[in-house]
C-alpha cells in the first residue's frame, strides 16, 4: 500500500516502516491539514516509551552525552529514538541541524532513530511540535525518547512538559556553578550530570549543586543525585543511567508517572484549545471592519482593551456558531 495516502501511511507505521514515521513527523512538523487525523490514529498507541529530557547550557556537550546514552541502551538491546532540537536562524529561517553529523555512529542501526527540528522562533529550549513527534516516536515502538533541547539557558523550562526524566547537564569552567545554580532550570533536575568530568573544576561543580541540593533537603521527595561523566574517557554513562532507572521506580512507587502525564495530558488540551482560539482571532483580523476597527478604536482611546476583548470574544464564538 503506498504511503502516499492516509491509510496507506497509517498502516505502513503500525507495520513498522521507518519511512512511514519519517513522513508522518514531517507532516507532524510543518502543520500538515491533516495533522489532526495523524494524532487521533498514533494516539492510542503512546504511552510506552520511557522519555529523557536532556538540558543545559549550550556548550555543555549534550549531544555527546545523547550519543553515548543511545549507544549504552544499543548495547543492552533497548530501541532509541532522538529528537534533538537546534536553533533556527533569524536571518535565513535555516537550522543548523548538527546533531546527525555528532551522532553518525548510529546512523545505520535500525533500532535508532534520530530527527533533528528548529525552533522556527519558540523560545522554552524546544520546537513547537516536539510534544507531537515524541508522540510519534513513542507510538512507533521505541523503548526510550531522548529530547536534546536547544541550550537556550535559563528559560529553557518547556522540557519538563514532556518528558518524564529530566538530565540537567553542567560543565566545570563554564559558569555552570554559584550563577547557573540560582537559575530556574536548576529546579527541573531529576538527574544532574556534571559533563567533562575529566576538565578541572569537576568536583568543585559537583560539590556546589550537592550544598544546594542539601538546602532544598526538607523540600522534595526525590533527591536528585550528581553523576560526574566524561564523553571523552567514556565513564560514567552505567551510573547515570543507573540514576535515572532509580528515579523511574520511585516515580513508580509512589504513582507520580501516572500523575505527571495525567497533569500534561489535561494542561495540553488547554494549550491546544488556547491555540485554536488564537487562530479563529487572526482569522478574523484578516476580514475587513470588524475587530480591526475595534483595535483601531482602543489605539486612539474611544474604547478601552477590556471592553474590546470581550466584544472579540463574542464575535468568535457567533462567527464560530455559525458553521
Amino acid at each position: 500500500m503506498s504511503l502516499d495516502s492516509m491509510e496507506g501511511l497509517i498502516q505502513g507505521f503500525k507495520d513498522r516502516q521507518t519511512r512511514a514515521l519519517a513522513r508522518i513527523i514531517s507532516r507532524l512538523e510543518n502543520e500538515d491539514p491533516e495533522r489532526d487525523e495523524l494524532i487521533k490514529n498514533i494516539y492510542p498507541l503512546t504511552g510506552s516509551a520511557k522519555v529523557i529530557g536532556v538540558t543545559g547550557s549550550p556548550g555543555a556537550g549534550k549531544s555527546s552525552l545523547v550519543d553515548r546514552i543511545t549507544h549504552f541502551l544499543r548495547e543492552r538491546g533497548d530501541t532509541v529514538a532522538v529528537v534533538a532540537v537546534d536553533p533556527t536562524s533569524p536571518f535565513t529561517g535555516g537550522a543548523l541541524l548538527g546533531d546527525r553529523i555528532r551522532m553518525q555512529e548510529h546512523a545505520t542501526d535500525q533500532g535508532v532513530f534520530i530527527r533533528s527540528m528548529g525552533t522556527r522562533g519558540s523560545l522554552g529550549g524546544l520546537a513547537r511540535n516536539t510534544k507531537e513527534v515524541v508522540k510519534a516516536m513513542d507510538a512507533f515502538g521505541f523503548n526510550w525518547v531522548i529530547i536534546e533541547t536547544v541550550g537556550v539557558g535559563q528559560a529553557e523550562l518547556d522540557i519538563m512538559n514532556v518528558a518524564d526524566t529530566i538530565l540537567v547537564v553542567l560543565t566545570p569552567g563554564a559558569g555552570d556553578s554559584i550563577q547557573t545554580i540560582k537559575a530556574g532550570i536548576m529546579e527541573i533536575a531529576d538527574v544532574f550530570v556534571v559533563n567533562k568530568a575529566d576538565l578541572p573544576g569537576a568536583d568543585r561543580v559537583a560539590t556546589e549543586v550537592e550544598m544546594m541540593l542539601d538546602l532544598q533537603s526538607d523540600k522534595k521527595e526525590w533527591r536528585p543525585p550528581v553523576i560526574q561523566v566524561s564523553n571523552l574517557q567514556g565513564t560514567g554513562i552505567p551510573q547515570l543511567m543507573e540514576a535515572v532507572s532509580k528515579y523511574q521506580e520511585f516515580l513508580n512507587e509512589k504513582n507520580l508517572l501516572n500523575k505527571k502525564r495525567q497533569e500534561r495530558a489535561r494542561a495540553e488540551v488547554l494549550e491546544i484549545v488556547d491555540y485554536q482560539w488564537q487562530k479563529l482571532v487572526r482569522k478574523q483580523l484578516t476580514l475587513p471592519g470588524g475587530i480591526n476597527e475595534l483595535l483601531y478604536k482602543v489605539a486612539h482611546r474611544d474604547s478601552d482593551p477590556y471592553t474590546a476583548a470581550s466584544f472579540i470574544l463574542d464575535m468568535v464564538i457567533a462567527s464560530g456558531q455559525k458553521k
